[in-house]
């Protein structure tokens, strides 16, 4: 075993069967970090005296046959927005370059509970607000495939450190992408679950001690290298906490064992009115001639009659410019206003559950684009020697941001130039046990996560 690409599972079942203790393995993932990471800059924080420390706390349980939990003895990170008690979280915000909260996240809680050892922090954008991750504090994170490309953002540092080898799992989180679109462009796998699936707290945006504004279309969940490690993850992160008042008490199913012949599948090479690169639209397409003979249905349907462009998906607020007003803003939005946008998002809603009725789960692409080049913010970006606007390029996520539907990403196929394109699975709102089963069943033919070259 190859501790540095091994699965979360297979390095979990090594440590508690004793063929490799935990500190080996965080000294293999530290060996890596040290040879990749200074050109990467996915890790921007690393403690790794406290996590030896504790790595040789879980070998020593394990002697006396202790088993903390399903991830004993597993190294881990967590994208720099999560508050860790007595490590740095910084949400690539200038101000809070020196924040060091005094209690964990909800989600660092749970995940060191299970026995993971938190290592570190991975780069984001300023306060997450971004499809590349750069900030003034850390700089800027590339891709492993390609160190002239942005691994996306804002949860890139997460993804580059999965692609390369320097962590087995990650926990990203995604208003607008920020979960898929880095697993597209480096090769990864993401699931952005329903909105509130997973609590919000000690999630930062918002900023401590001021009003929480994070209230709608964001969704925390786990970032992998197979679709077993996501599920194994969202077990463990998903469920109400009595701090997240508006994450609810909705059951986490285990996964079923499904098979494809049970499966009605759509396909939408891409939504109405969004640009999609020609390789892109290609991948869609082949993947579901691959798939046409082994599901129950699948086709390519008329999709909900929404006004997709009505959403201004092309501008940098989004969707989210009404009902996710930016840190402080909220003041400024008219009561009559705010209604207005909630109503339109419910339409919405609706119209994508209904059509999940009547399909499993959709085919579709993850963005119109590869990893593109390190370029400022609102660039132009160029879709088959075309300019598109730069916030097209997540457009496919921010549909089922906007609907708070589940989402996953594969990785698939390679770009002419050699780099990743994935594919985006969606399924009905609190319906990921079945989509992670629709996803488990379609890797089988997209296939298992590729190193990138040198890695």
């Amino acid at each position: 075993m190859e501790p540095v690409f091994a699965s979360t599972i297979r390095l979990a079942a090594a440590i508690q069967a004793g063929e490799i203790s935990a500190a080996e393995v965080l000294d293999a993932h530290l060996a890596q970090i040290a040879r990749h990471n200074p050109a990467l800059n996915a890790i921007i924080t690393l403690d790794a005296d406290r996590a030896m420390e504790r790595a040789r706390a879980a070998d020593a349980a394990l002697a006396r046959g202790e088993v903390w939990g399903p991830l004993h003895g597993v190294p881990f990170t967590l994208k720099d927005c999560f508050a860790t008690a007595g490590m740095r979280t910084t949400a690539g915000y200038q101000p809070l370059a020196d924040y060091v909260p005094t209690e964990d996240s909800t989600v660092a809680a749970r995940l060191q509970a299970a026995g993971g050892i938190l290592l570190g922090k991975t780069n984001v954008s300023v306060l997450l607000s971004d499809i590349q991750s750069t900030n003034p504090i850390f700089g800027r994170t590339d891709n492993p495939w390609n160190p002239a490309r942005t691994p996306g953002g804002s949860s890139g540092g997460a993804a580059a450190a999965l692609a390369a080898g320097l962590i087995p799992f990650e926990i990203g989180s995604d208003v607008g992408g920020s979960i898929r679109i880095p697993s597209h462009f480096c090769g990864t796998f993401g699931l952005k679950p329903t909105e509130h699936r997973v609590p919000g707290s000690g999630h930062i945006p918002g900023l401590p001690d001021r009003p929480r504004t994070y209230r709608f279309m964001n969704g925390i969940g786990p970032m992998a290298r197979d679709v077993d490690d996501l599920a194994l993850i969202y077990r463990i992160i998903a469920g109400p906490d009595g701090r997240d008042t508006e994450a609810p008490p909705v059951p986490v199913e285990d996964v079923p064992a499904l098979s494809l012949k049970d499966v009605r599948l759509a396909v939408a090479p891409t939504f109405p009115g969004f640009p999609v690169g020609a390789e892109i639209r290609a991948a869609v397409e082949r993947l579901a001639d691959q798939l046409r003979p082994l599901c129950k249905v699948l086709a390519t349907p008329p999709l909900p009659a929404l006004d997709y462009t009505r959403s201004r998906l092309s501008e940098p607020d989004n969707m989210a410019a009404d009902v996710f007003p930016p840190e402080g803003g909220a003041a400024d939005i008219p009561l009559a206003r705010y209604f207005e946008a909630l109503q339109r998002r419910d339409r919405f809603i609706v119209g994508w559950e209904e059509f999940f009725t009547k399909w499993d789960a959709i085919l579709c692409p993850a963005s119109m684009t590869t990893a593109f080049p390190h370029c400022p913010t609102n660039t132009p970006l160029a879709i088959d020697g075309h300019e598109v606007p730069y916030w097209m390029a997540n457009a496919h996520c921010k549909i089922f941001n906007y609907t708070g539907q589940p989402a996953i990403v594969l990785p698939y196929a390679r770009s002419g130039d050699g780099l990743p394109i994935g594919v985006q699975l969606a399924g009905k709102r609190w319906g990921e046990s079945r989509l992670l089963a629709i996803a488990r069943a379609i890797a089988e033919v997209t296939g298992p996560f590729q190193r990138p070259p040198g890695f």
